[in-house]
Parts: structure tokens; C-alpha cells; sequence
């Protein structure tokens, strides 16, 4: 049996855990650790949850899986340095994805689902002449008040930058479209952030294929993805899914306002009595959903999702009103990546869905 140690105690050293674990069910976590003086609890499923003192007595020799943001993995690693440990695995981009990955691919197997992933049908196989390239245009959601990335990335060929918030600032940046141009929620952008953008491509764009992305998060895909789509007849490729403990709708409302999920929920029973169920049901026993509101997909089937999502964001947006905290005050688009999720789980015998891994610039 292996012993590690997980630094960190919120979401991400859960995720982290809960990743190492499923792949090695003889593993132990020996306890969760902390550094900073936040209110944490005192433990996480029968496991100890420990600040980081002269007295911690931690076994040195036992692996630290650093699981929390790479901003904050500096610090704690001076002092699990300074306590002498000795095996540090700081739990970077390209390690969440292995695991992430590998995961899936045997959560997936169990259930008796593939996990279908674009890569897998990316041959050298000459596809021009067989299939027809589809017009494509992959929105890139960036607005004047994002920070400046630290380098700079290339874009591919079919992505162009929609500049979000238009409507609230007079400066522009180096954009192709603007979201306040026709029919547009440009006012709403900072509750709705990357949503605006949704609402735009599915109102004034004219591609047979569209897709969103973010200007820091951006799909890892084959250079001939568009003739995969087209031949395999996939409709629509979604980021790789996390997993949050222990479901869906408890980890939102442990990390948000429980309310604007009732008005989700309340919105179902009343309007779409009929899915209520199935969805409730989804979002109390399920723990993975692909998340920031990134997909490509098929014009119609785009349209399709934000037909029946928003409605449902409207109404949640009227009920919970603006929050003074700017980060809860951006719900709508926390609670439309756990429905965009829903939708294509509710239609996956109808749909063809695969998953990419995404990006994350600095």
C-alpha cells in the first residue's frame, strides 16, 4: 500500500485525491495539509485536514501531490520544504490532464461508455476529396479588461476574437467582431461573461460550424479536426470533464449562492415539468461536467443549446439579481456549464459528442 500526502483543501486537492485514488484504490491519503490561516475544515471524509506547524510530525518520506492553483504552490512548498519533505509533486497543467485522462478513460470503461475524444479518429488519411469542408469560425471571448498574457499565443486559422462587454466600455481591442452588434446581451457581460459571446454566435453568426473559446483557454485539437467532425459526423467536441465531490449540484452549492441554483431548479419544475426529474436527478448523482462554457459544434445544434439554455438563465438572472461580489455575481455562467453538460448528456443517444483537452495560457 502507497501513502501520499495532498497540500491543499478545497476543490482542487479534493479533485486531485479523488483522481489518485480511483486509479489506485490501495493508496492512502494520510491527510489533507494547509499553510494559511483560512477556515478549513477538520477533516474530508474520515481524513484529517492539518495545518503545517513545527508539530505536524509528517512523514518525510511520503509524496506531497500539491493540489491547488499554480499561483499559490510556491508558497507551500517552501514549507514543506522547510519541514524536510522530500518528495514535492507540484500538480501543473500537464499532470491534471494525465490524470484527468486516465480517470476518465476507466470511469468510462466501467459504465460500459466510450470516452470518445477527437483524437482518436485522427489518421493521415486524406479527407478533402471525401468530405465537405464546412465553414468554421472559432470565437475567441476577450474583453478590454482582461489582463495581457504573459506570451504570446498563435492562433489557428479558423479562431478570431470577439471582443465581450462591448457595450460597457468605449475601448476596443484587436477584435473581429464585437458582442454589442445586432441582437446581443453585450450590457449583461459581467454577470454573464463568456455567455454574452454565446448569445452572439447563436443570434448574428452565419458559419455552418461555430465554436467558443477564451483568449487564456483554448481547445487542443488535430490540425484536420474539422474534416474528423465532418466525416465522422460528430455535432459537437466539449472540454474534457472535471470531476467535482460529491455531486454537481452539492459542490455549486457549497461554493456559491444556494439560491440562484433553486431558481434553476424552480425554473425546470414550473416551465419544463417534464425534464425536471431526469435533471434534478443528473445533477444530485453526477460529479463530472466539461467545464467554462467552451464547445464547437454544428450551427443547428448550437443553436439548439442556447435556444433551451436561455430561457433558463434569463429567468435565474431576474430571480437572483446583481451581487455585490463579483465573482458570485458571475452565477449564470457557472450554473450554464453544468447545463450545457445536461443538455448533451440528455442527448447523447441523438448526438454525436466528443471531448478535447483544453489549454490554460498564463
Amino acid at each position: 500500500m502507497s501513502n501520499i500526502y495532498i497540500a491543499g483543501a478545497h476543490s482542487r486537492a479534493i479533485t486531485t485525491g479523488y483522481y489518485l485514488k480511483y486509479l489506485d484504490p490501495e493508496m492512502e491519503i494520510l491527510a489533507y495539509l494547509y499553510d494559511n490561516d483560512e477556515d478549513n475544515p477538520s477533516e474530508f471524509d474520515g481524513i484529517p485536514v492539518l495545518k503545517i506547524t513545527a508539530e505536524s510530525n509528517l512523514d518525510i518520506d511520503v509524496p506531497v501531490y500539491l493540489g491547488m492553483r499554480g499561483v499559490n504552490q510556491e508558497q507551500i512548498t517552501k514549507t514543506l520544504q522547510a519541514c524536510g519533505m522530500k518528495h514535492i509533486i507540484p500538480v501543473d497543467v500537464k499532470l491534471d490532464m494525465e490524470l484527468r485522462n486516465r480517470y476518465l478513460t476507466q470511469y468510462f470503461a466501467e459504465k460500459n461508455r466510450i470516452y470518445d475524444k477527437i483524437y482518436d479518429y485522427d489518421t493521415d488519411e486524406d479527407t478533402s476529396t471525401s468530405t465537405d469542408i464546412k465553414e468554421c469560425t472559432i470565437y475567441v471571448a476577450n474583453s478590454a479588461f482582461d489582463k495581457t498574457l504573459k506570451s504570446p499565443y498563435k492562433f489557428a486559422e479558423s479562431e478570431k476574437i470577439i471582443q465581450v462587454g462591448a457595450a460597457l466600455t468605449d475601448e476596443r481591442i484587436a477584435a473581429s467582431f464585437l458582442d454589442n452588434v445586432g441582437d446581443n446581451i453585450s450590457d449583461k457581460n459581467k454577470q454573464f461573461c463568456e455567455l454574452t459571446a454565446l448569445y452572439w454566435i447563436w443570434k448574428n453568426a452565419k458559419d455552418d460550424m461555430v465554436g467558443l473559446v477564451h483568449y487564456r483557454r483554448h481547445f487542443i485539437l488535430p490540425e484536420n479536426w474539422m474534416q474528423i467532425m465532418a466525416r465522422e459526423k460528430i455535432d459537437a467536441v466539449l472540454p474534457v470533464p472535471l470531476y467535482v465531490h460529491p455531486s454537481l449540484e452539492a459542490n455549486y452549492r457549497d461554493r456559491h449562492i444556494e439560491s440562484n441554483w433553486d431558481n434553476m431548479l424552480e425554473y425546470f419544475k414550473v416551465n419544463r415539468p417534464d425534464e425536471f426529474q431526469n435533471l434534478n436527478s443528473f445533477f444530485k448523482e453526477t460529479g463530472l461536467y466539461s467545464p467554462c462554457n467552451m464547445l464547437i459544434a454544428r450551427k443547428d445544434v448550437f443553436d439548439e443549446l442556447c435556444e433551451w439554455l436561455f430561457p433558463v438563465l434569463f429567468y435565474v438572472a431576474d430571480k437572483g439579481g446583481t451581487l455585490d461580489d463579483a465573482y458570485q455575481n458571475r452565477y449564470p455562467g457557472f450554473i450554464s456549464e453544468r447545463l450545457i453538460t445536461y443538455f448533451f448528456e440528455k442527448n447523447r443517444d441523438r448526438l454525436k459528442v466528443v471531448y478535447a483537452d483544453k489549454n490554460f495560457l498564463e
